[in-house]
């Protein structure tokens, strides 16, 4: 796969590619630099969104609509004849960037299995048998003679997982089938697993993660020993950049709720703000002073929530008073300020800060921005959480989430409590979480309206 500037000239005919490719080698297609960064980021949304229903503990129903719908909303293109290629691309694009370390490995692998077990499932039983095919399983269907030996043992299993009871069976090694082992739902004798035709996906699915984790390493190799070098000017920037790319709005212009007065301040503070902005703005008020991490991390988040640059320069001098004479803040602190807002130096205008960029940050002593879900103890984060107003038995679910690095499904939890309302998308910026909560708040049908 070649990655040009030019326009693509050339493209694979719909019917020679599989509507559901293997991915056993990259197309020899030429693609387009920003191709090669917007395919990548459509298909990154459908595994993060697989990610995040999978760990809100989505039943198999649930995840196969959730599945289908991702895909139909992001893997889609102007050209029909350019989705097959779309979906290749994309595919090999995020290879290259999960393939760089341990941890973003296993990620992909386990995202990719579960995306290609959807779609897998979702094709027609004509399509599954040539996929099937296309690995070249050396396994064939029961005889009729070894059929009748054990019939009354696979028409039990047949009928436990609502299988028609004269269906065709296969026989297979055991342990290729370690997830219908694991759920009871095979016979086994002498070694072997036979399953129906239906279970076929989980022999499929074996199969193309052992290829897919194989070619993870080995495209680790090729990333380590030539590509990353090679491409250090060009694709290096954008391999290394997508893995904790935040996929959503950068709410650099506030929505409607933009009628943020300073006297009205703490009261949205308590009832809107993330735990992060919670924890910094408290500890402004406490210590009347934050470091330069805190003051960037909550200072965008209020600009993006709509406080004027006037307004922002007012709280934040009015905050640092006790300890910080006007002049010297005029001195030492409202240049930042201004330059935050794009009205200094480069006139950059900075964006507010995702989940992500704050999850990824490394605070030090005396620090306080940061994510509490991923940065505080266990204890002070029960203390934060139960200031905020969650129940005890809910602080339990977010802490379990945090045990298993769910830091921004843990805020979701955390926005459901204090609001009393679900959440499906997932919190993946504290400016979102902001807005959402002013919604439900400022909403007709809500009588706690601040």
């Amino acid at each position: 796969m070649e990655v040009v500037r030019s326009q693509r000239k050339s493209s694979v005919p719909n019917d020679a590619v599989s509507t559901l490719p293997l991915y056993r080698s990259a197309p020899p297609l030429e693609v387009r630099l920003e191709d090669f960064e917007f395919y990548a980021i459509d298909r990154l949304r459908v595994l993060k969104g697989i990610s995040d229903g999978l760990s809100r503990g989505k039943k198999p129903d649930e995840m196969e609509k959730l599945v289908y719908d991702l895909w139909k909303e992001n893997m889609r293109h102007p050209q029909a004849s350019e989705v097959v290629n779309k979906d290749i691309i994309s595919h090999f694009v995020l290879r290259l960037v999960y393939c760089r370390t341990e941890e973003l490995r296993k990620w992909f692998l386990s995202m990719e299995t579960t995306l290609f077990r959807h779609r897998f499932l979702h094709e027609n039983p004509e399509v599954q048998k040539a996929l099937f095919a296309e690995f070249d399983l050396p396994y064939k269907a029961v005889s009729r003679a070894e059929y009748e030996t054990v019939k009354d043992m696979l028409n039990q299993v047949a009928r436990s997982i609502g299988q028609s009871t004269d269906a065709i069976f296969y026989k297979v090694p055991f342990e290729e089938v370690p997830e219908l082992v694991a759920g009871r739902r095979v016979f086994i004798k002498e070694g072997n697993a036979y399953i129906a035709m239906s279970q076929v996906v989980s022999l499929v699915v074996t199969q193309f993660r052992s290829h897919l984790s194989k070619a993870l390493v080995l495209t680790n190799r090729k990333w380590t020993s030539r590509i990353r070098e090679q491409e250090k000017d060009r694709l290096t920037p954008i391999i290394e950049a997508l893995s904790t790319s935040y996929l959503g709005p950068d709410y650099s212009q506030p929505t409607k709720h933009t009628d943020i007065s300073l006297k009205d301040i703490d009261q949205i503070a308590k009832s809107s703000f993330p735990l992060c902005m919670h924890h910094l703005f408290g500890k402004l008020r406490e210590d009347h002073h934050l470091k330069h991490g805190g003051r960037m991390q909550l200072g965008l988040f209020l600009k993006g929530m709509g406080l004027k640059l006037d307004d922002a320069l007012a709280f934040w001098k009015a905050e640092f008073s006790p300890k910080v004479g006007a002049e010297r803040f005029d001195k030492e602190y409202a240049y930042s300020i201004r330059h935050s807002y794009g009205k200094e130096g480069k006139r950059t205008d900075y964006t507010p800060y995702s989940c992500q960029k704050i999850i990824s940050s490394t605070p030090g002593v005396g620090d306080h921005h940061g994510c509490p879900y991923r940065h505080f103890s266990e204890e002070n984060l029960r203390a934060a959480l139960t200031r905020m107003g969650v129940g005890n038995r809910a602080v339990e679910d977010m802490l379990d989430k945090v045990r298993n690095r769910h830091y921004q499904l843990a805020c979701t939890l955390t926005f459901e409590a204090v609001h009393g309302s679900s959440c499906d998308a997932g919190i993946n910026h504290p400016n979102q979480y902001y807005n959402d909560s002013r919604k439900i708040l400022e909403s007709p049908n809500n009588s706690s309206n601040p």
